[in-house]
């Protein structure tokens, strides 16, 4: 089937007509499934205790380490598993062995946790384990796609990986290598959701890097803690939380190892100059600059990146002549960049060459902007040029509201539309 949106192929991920990417353009949430299991915790097999536990391999321990996590009586554990409660407690005394491979393996679904843990083998689940080993590969392509100026592709690349791991969560099913890549997918799919939503859906984006940090949060994974951190600042920034952006960014430059501070500074620098703090922004752009230079082309502190940053910045700290100044000493090439950067440099050069009275050519910038936005499907960088034009430049204005209509999706489908 074909997406009555774009036209890219819909899979069997829901009764929707449109690919995840329009579905959620047209405003409808992607879906997650619901715990199934009740007393699961997704927090349970990931606290050091829990690793501890499994890494000996030992069910004694396993058991032991389950009940203290649930507060599972061995009776009502008995009970679940079709025991007597005096043989779980020579399970964990070490008294008694089980070495039937169904038993451990009931006791491993039971317990939420992957048969291999326990030394045995579920056929059930081996394409399971083969999603995991491509899990990495699939995230990385959709933030290539995405950087590429696909955000739509990147979008329909990770649900299906997300949505799999949404279940496995929901059946009980979680181990720190499921854990950890679910934060990483869902924390990549708020982020390419971020690209391709207008302004007012925005907050979908949001939520879906939210869960990834609440879910960072719990893992003891400094480098991934700082990741989330980063890009749930910038989606809670262009939502305009701007406090509460620049506070998990403000985070996120404590906790960012060198080669990734600078792209935290950068994120910082924009939520600040948002929000009108100067001296905040300042201090942040002037570190990400000093980053760059040590360190040239690093995540997203490359050059464009930042410059449209420092632009932006003293424009909305009310220096435009610091600005005017800065794009005149540095005039970037729009061409060699991905899509997207062309289509925000645009805009924001249009919004410099506004606030000097340069209308002519703060024209052309917003109509190259309005030309890339919609050929990539790029709604919140046209809504940007019709913020800035629809004083100044009512015909420009008027042609950002033509592309917006062009970019229109059908209604989906009611079916699956469970807020994330």
């Amino acid at each position: 089937m074909r997406c009555g949106g774009c036209g890219a192929t819909v899979g069997r991920w829901s009764a929707s007509p449109l690919c995840p990417a329009c579905h959620a353009i047209a405003g409808a949430a992607l879906p997650v499934p619901v715990q199934r299991r009740g007393g699961s915790a997704l927090w349970l097999w990931t606290s050091d205790t829990a690793r501890a536990a499994l890494a000996s391999g030992d069910l004694a321990v396993i058991i032991r380490a389950y009940r203290a996590a649930t507060g599972v009586s061995q009776r009502r554990l008995a009970e679940l598993l079709g025991y007597d409660p005096t043989y779980i407690s020579m399970i964990e005394t070490g008294r008694r062995e089980i070495s039937d491979v169904a038993a451990r393996l009931r006791i491993a679904r039971h317990l939420g946790l992957p048969a291999h843990t326990l030394g045995v083998s579920d056929p059930d689940n081996a394409d399971f384990t083969a999603m995991l080993q491509f899990g990495e590969s699939i995230i990385r392509l959709a933030a290539i796609a995405r950087q590429s100026g696909h955000g739509a592709e990147a979008v329909n690349e990770l649900w299906p990986l997300v949505t799999r791991l949404e279940s496995r969560v929901a059946d009980g099913h979680v181990g720190r290598d499921v854990a950890l890549l679910l934060a990483r997918a869902r924390a990549e799919l708020g982020v390419s959701l971020g690209y391709v939503l207008p302004e007012e859906r925005l907050v979908s984006a949001a939520r879906w890097t939210g869960r990834a940090l609440r879910l960072a949060e719990h893992l003891n994974d400094q480098d991934l803690l700082a990741f989330t951190l980063r890009v749930h600042g910038n989606e809670l920034r262009k939502v305009e939380r701007h406090t509460a952006a620049v506070a998990r960014l403000r985070r996120s430059v404590e906790l960012a190892p060198d080669p990734d501070r600078g792209a935290a500074l950068a994120q910082l620098a924009r939520a600040a100059g948002e929000l009108g703090d100067p001296a905040l922004f300042d201090h942040a752009i002037t570190s990400a600059w000093r980053l760059v230079d040590a360190r040239p082309g690093t995540g997203l502190t490359s050059l464009h990146a930042l410059h449209e940053v420092h632009l932006r910045g003293l424009v909305h700290t009310r220096r435009p002549d610091l600005a005017t100044d800065l794009l005149d000493r540095h005039r970037m090439s729009a061409t060699a960049i991905p899509p997207q950067w062309q289509a925000i440099l645009h805009v924001t050069t249009g919004e410099v060459l506004l606030a000097r009275a340069d209308a002519s050519q703060a024209e052309a910038a917003f109509q190259a902007a309005i030309t890339i936005a919609e050929e990539h499907r790029l709604p919140h960088q046209i809504q940007r040029t019709l913020r800035a034009c629809t004083s100044h430049l009512p015909a420009v204005g008027e042609l950002a509201r033509q592309a917006l209509e062009r970019l229109r999706i059908p209604e989906p489908n009611p079916a699956g539309t469970q807020a994330p």
